[in-house]
Parts: C-alpha cells; structure tokens; sequence
C-alpha cells in the first residue's frame, strides 16, 4: 500500500491542488489504513515511531504536500517497517521469464490488455482503470517487490484482485514482466551491464534488483542508462543469480532460519515447505561439485537435512529444532570450505567426471550387456537392434536433456530429484519380473522347453519392443543424472580437465563392456541365467532404495528416519523407513519368485 501511494499520490495532487478525486480519496484511505494495520502488528521496540510515522504521512497526504515528499515519507515508512518485521525481499532463484509471458496472458490481459498498454476498452470506464504499465512515468517508482506484494495482496477497492494461490516464483515471474513492459530497450541494458563492472557493482543479487527502482538507480548512473539496465536485468534476472557459488549455503541457511520461526509459530506445513526448500534449492545444485571434493561431507550434510525435515513431521518440540539446526552449522561451514574456488584441483575435477561417469554407466551397462548376451544364447539375433536402439535412443534423449537444461528451461531440483525416482522405481519393476523370468530359465530342462517352444520363430513384436523400452528406461536414468552433474561441473577454466575424466571413464567401461560379453559366451547357457538373474536382482533392490529415497528428497513422501545408521549410496541404502522397505519388499519378491520356479521344477521332476 506504501508503494502505491508513493507512485500514485502524484496523479492525485499536483501544485497542492486535487487533480483527480477518486485517486485523492483513495490516498486518504490508503494512508488511514497503513495507520490501522501498523497499530494492529505485534509489539515492537520502535512501534510507537512507525505509529508517528504513518500519521506524519497521513497528515501530508491531507494538506496535500507536494509529490516528492510524500512519496519520501511512504518510502521512508516502508523501509523502516521492513526494518522492524523483516519478510523475504526476493525470489529464491531467478524466475522462469518464458513463463511469464504465458502466466500474463493466462492471467493478466483480460484486464491489462495482451501486451500491458492499454485495458480493453470496457474496462476504461472503471475508477480506477487497470494499469497502464507502458506509462514510463509511474514505472519509474515502482519497484518489482512492490508490484510482487500486489499481486500477492491485491488492493482493496479496485479490480485488482489477489493472486496469492500461484506458485511464490510465478508471482515474481509476473512482477519483473510487467515491471519491464515500459522499459524496451534491453540491447542496450545488455552491453552496459557486459561492460560496466560497477553497475554490477550496484545490483550485486537479486533482492537489490528487485528492491530498487529505475528512478533510484537513475540517481546513481543517470536516466537513460539506468531505464536500459533495468530493462535488461527485469528480463533476464538469472544474469544477477548465475554466479551463486557456494553462496547456495546462505541460501540453506537463511531459509532453514525461516523454516524454524515458522515452526516456532505453529506452522508446520510452512515449515516443512522452507525445509524442504533449503535442500531443493539451496544445497541440491551444489551437490555435484561438494561431492567430488568431499563426497562424505556431502552425504553428512543430505542427511541433515533430511532428518530437519524428519522432525519437522514429528512435531519435535522447538527447542530440539533449534538445536539440530545450530548442530548443522559446523557442516555448512565445512561444506562452505570445500566449496570454495581455491579448493578445487585438477586432479579433484578429473576424478569427480570419471567416477561420476563411470558409477552411472556401469548400472546402465550391467543391464544392457545381460540383454545383449540373453539374445545371443537364445539365437535370436533379429531383435538385437531394439536393444541397441533402446539405449542409443536414450542417448539421444540425454543429448536433447542437456541442450534444454543448458539453453531452454532450467531444471529444478525437485524436478530432477522426481525424474530419477520415478525412473529409478520404474526400472526395479521390470528389472524384479525379467530377474524372476532368468532364474526360472537356470536349469537346463527349463531351458530346453522354452527353445522347443520358440524354435522356429521370432520373438514377438511385442517382445522386441519390450527389450527397447527396458534399455532406454534403464539407459537414460543414468544419462539424466550424469547430464545433472556434469553441467553442475562445466566451467570454461575446468572443462579440458572434465572432458579428460569422461573420455577415460568411456574408455573403461568399454573394456569392461568387451570382457563381459566375451566372458558371457563362455558360460553355459543355464550358469549364464543363473549369474545374470542375480546381478539384475541385486540392481533391482538398489534401484528401489534409490528411487524412494528421491522422491523423498523431492518432498513427495515422508521421512522416518533410522537413527545413528549411516547412508550407503553405491548399493541405495538410505537410512529410513521407507526406502529400507521398498528394498525388503523387492527382495522379498524377488526370493519368493525364485523359490516358486525352484519348486516348479521339483515338483516336475517327481513321477507321476
């Protein structure tokens, strides 16, 4: 409301004379209700002069003091009252501006018109109209916080009503857009900003950018430059945000501090929201880097936050909260530390790309390479190309995933954190029914019976797409991943040194892929099933631990965590309930099917 009176009280007064009523009265009603709404906060030690300061403003307003002064005096408020009940300033990561323009006109230009110039004529009649948000005038004192809490609030007594049910970042998304819409010319905001360290200086993040308005930062580097900056930067927020570093660590912390004062006021939900926040947009893009250079610390710190967002659920009294979070600080400080850019090596990078590479491609390979070797032994080599075809095509899928990730969307954790989930759990499902299928093929009557059967005959079409959906499903889990990470590591300094741990990665797991297949031609047919039906079992049962453990990251189930074990990434073992029982109830499966083909053939070798 502040803001409001401060960009608007000029349209209502000029030379102390009212020049339009309606927009007169609704200062005066603005500014009594900025009184009433002060006098209603809680206590505070400078209460009483944000009392004196709402009635110095409201006086002003009727003695109709010139423009400048009470839009000082409104600014002045605002400040002072966010000094005294400090709320979020800014988006916790720059907002998607593609989606913007689709938010707008989804929401926005039945009132505003489609590209915010003018409202459609049947609603020019209204007192107040809609906004006009090419009026450079008025554009120039808003700041993008303040058209944010408008579209957060609405304001009473105009059309303008409250959008408080979209998502916090789309919100922002439409306030930096319609903040924009007056100020085009974005070329030239583009080259000052290339060109002028300090006018990075002066908008260092993005609550500065969000906070300050044109006419503020006019004052610093003069009008014409500073409209072209705040055009570009209004556009392209993600230019402030791209060069977080390890100051994602502040963003943990900051937003786990929120996440305890909501708990401590009796809001759970919020809570629980902030919590998991912290880890999906604080701590998970920085994981790819901390864990090639402490993988330890990384996986201390996951489970931190895990067991915050644990005791959040339980409802632990607040004491004990405050004291996890304290006892967490001494991690972030070492996090912050391996963190840092002097802490990086080359022989740190190379070995993050290798081994990253090389974990990923071997649970891929595992699984190709025993669907390679099943189609071979069973001479039915017409249906290789869908298993090749399944993970080429995953491939190519990776290749589209990193150029969206790097020139298109930006992947957020939570969306990463469900892809691998659900990924990961789809591949268990198959992977327990082809394991039972293999086992029940390890003896060597079986065996005979089922190339009896198929002799003669191909594979079934539908078979041979199966085998393509298996590989690509299994195959692209693990490019996805990988993808994440490596573009976590990419930077022009390092890249040399990444690509050389890819490379060798590569070339290790074609030695192994070679040995493999030359050693499975080698196995007798029954030994080969009965070796590879374990070995996808195993992946079965690790792939369920993984998958539920990232769906409990992404916030989509709970947490029950089991104290003092600790996590053991490389065979998907996290320390809770849930994951612990998908893998039991895998390999529970799994026993009771092998079992079954085991009594089968028992009951099959007795005379009848």
């Amino acid at each position: 409301m502040l803001d409001y009176v401060a960009v608007d009280y000029g349209a209502a007064v000029s030379d102390g004379k009212v020049s339009n009523q309606f927009e007169y009265d609704e200062m005066i009603e603005f500014s009594k209700s900025v009184a009433e709404r002060i006098a209603s906060l809680p206590a505070s030690p400078n209460k009483s002069a944000l009392q004196q300061a709402a009635e110095e403003l409201r006086q002003s307003i009727v003695a109709r003091r010139p423009a400048g002064e009470v839009a000082q005096r409104a600014r002045g408020l605002a400040a002072a009252l966010l000094t005294e009940h400090p709320v979020p300033l800014a988006p916790r990561k720059a907002p998607d501006m593609e989606r913007a323009v689709t938010l707008f006109a989804q929401n926005c230009a039945s009132c505003h018109g489609s590209a915010g110039r003018s409202p459609p004529s049947q609603l020019m009649n209204i007192d107040p109209p809609p906004i006009d948000f090419t009026d450079q005038q008025r554009a120039r004192e808003r700041s993008a916080f303040g058209l944010y809490q408008v579209i957060t609030q609405g304001i009473e007594g105009t059309t303008m009503s409250s959008f408080a049910s979209l998502p916090d970042q789309d919100r922002w998304a439409l306030a930096l857009y319609a903040g924009g819409i007056a100020f085009p010319n974005k070329t030239e905001g583009q080259r000052i900003w290339n060109d002028r360290p300090e006018v990075r200086q002066l908008i260092p993040n993005l609550e500065t950018l969000v906070t300050i308005t044109p006419s503020q930062l006019a004052k610093q580097i003069g009008d014409k430059q500073a409209l072209a900056v705040i055009a570009y930067l209004r556009a392209n927020p993600h230019v402030v945000a791209a060069d977080r570093g390890s100051d994602g660590l502040d963003l943990v912390r900051e937003t786990l501090s929120e996440s305890l004062a909501a708990y401590e006021q009796g809001d759970r939900a919020r809570a629980n929201e902030l919590a998991l926040s912290a880890y999906l947009d604080g701590f998970e893009p920085l994981e790819a880097v901390l864990s090639t250079r402490d993988g330890n610390l990384m996986l201390e710190v996951e489970q931190a936050l895990s067991a915050f967002r644990s005791s959040i659920n339980s409802g632990v009294r607040p004491a004990e909260l405050r004291a996890q979070l304290d006892g967490m600080e001494p991690l972030l400080d070492r996090a912050e530390s391996a963190l840092a850019p002097e802490a990086a090596t080359s022989i740190s990078t190379f070995l993050g790309a290798f081994t990253i590479l090389l974990r990923e491609g071997l649970e891929a390979l595992l699984v190709v390479i025993a669907m390679i070797a099943f189609v071979r032994k069973s001479e039915r080599t017409e249906v290789l190309p869908y298993v090749h075809g399944g993970w080429v095509a995953a491939l190519l899928a990776g290749v589209f995933t990193w150029a969206a990730a790097t020139y298109f969307v930006t992947i957020s954790g939570a969306s990463r954190e469900l892809t691998e989930g659900f990924g990961a759990l789809l591949a268990a499902v198959v992977l327990v029914s082809v394991g039972i299928w293999m086992h029940g093929k390890s003896h060597a009557d079986e065996w005979r019976r089922y190339i009896q059967e198929k002799m003669g005959k191909a594979l079934s079409r539908r078979s041979a797409w199966f085998l393509f959906g298996l590989a690509f499903v299994v195959v692209y889990r693990e490019v996805f991943e990988t993808i994440l990470f490596y573009a976590a590591l990419w930077n022009p300094q390092n890249s040399g040194t990444i690509l050389a741990g890819a490379l060798s990665a590569l070339a290790l797991l074609a030695v192994l892929a070679w040995m493999m297949l030359r050693y499975s031609r080698k196995l007798p047919i029954t030994q080969f099933f009965r070796y590879s039906a374990v070995l996808i079992a195993v992946l079965a049962v690790v792939l369920a631990g993984k998958g539920v453990g990232a769906l409990q990251e992404a916030g989509l189930l709970s947490i029950t965590l089991l104290e003092g074990i600790p996590r053991v990434d490389l065979i998907g073992f996290y320390p809770a309930v849930e994951p612990v029982a998908a893998q039991v109830i895998t390999a529970a499966i799994l026993f009771f099917g092998f079992r079954r083909h085991v009594g089968l053939r028992r009951s099959d070798a007795v005379p009848a």
